[in-house]
């Protein structure tokens, strides 16, 4: 059984139930969840004048190849009434796989770990939450050190306001 990191994000319609529908639609898709951590409220990343996201990281066992998990999760976004149609534009759900076991993917389809998620709070935040002791593959380095690495991120708040 592998494991697999995945990065959730939503900034249109009801956000948290967003989320937590996809977490619950992923083991429909032979995806099981073991581990999802808080939400977070976080500024847009890569074209900011959208709502702001909710953003959340899940640890999920599955028997699926990386591809495989690939589809599933581009099944769950379309169900849930994705659209591609602008790069970092609005969306009812975003599913990212961050990491899957300690591959390295890269391919026209799929590059694991996911790039550029070194330089996001948005996904570190909360990947720290739930598994900041795993090394990150590329690097060697754990998730607890990449997000020391990016300093204070104000851009990042536990939701709802006010939770500590």
């Amino acid at each position: 059984m592998a494991r697999v990191y995945i990065g959730l994000g939503a900034n249109l319609g009801d956000r948290r139930a967003q989320i937590e529908e996809a977490v619950a639609a992923m083991a429909v898709h032979g995806i099981r969840p073991v581990a999802v951590s808080p939400l977070y409220e976080t500024e847009p990343w890569g074209l900011v004048d959208q709502p702001r996201f909710l953003n959340a990281a899940c640890i999920a066992e599955t028997e699926l190849v990386p591809l495989a998990v690939l589809d599933a999760l581009q099944a769950i976004e379309h169900t849930m009434g994705r659209v591609r149609t602008v790069r970092y534009g609005p969306r009812p759900i975003d599913l990212d796989i961050l990491m899957y076991d300690g591959l390295r993917i890269a391919s026209e389809r799929l590059t694991i770990p996911h790039p550029g998620m070194l330089e996001r709070a948005t996904v570190l935040v909360p990947l720290a939450d739930i598994a900041a002791d795993v090394v990150h593959p590329l690097t060697g380095r754990t998730i607890r050190e990449h997000l020391a690495d990016l300093g204070p991120t104000p851009d990042v708040a536990p939701y709802p306001p006010g939770l500590p």
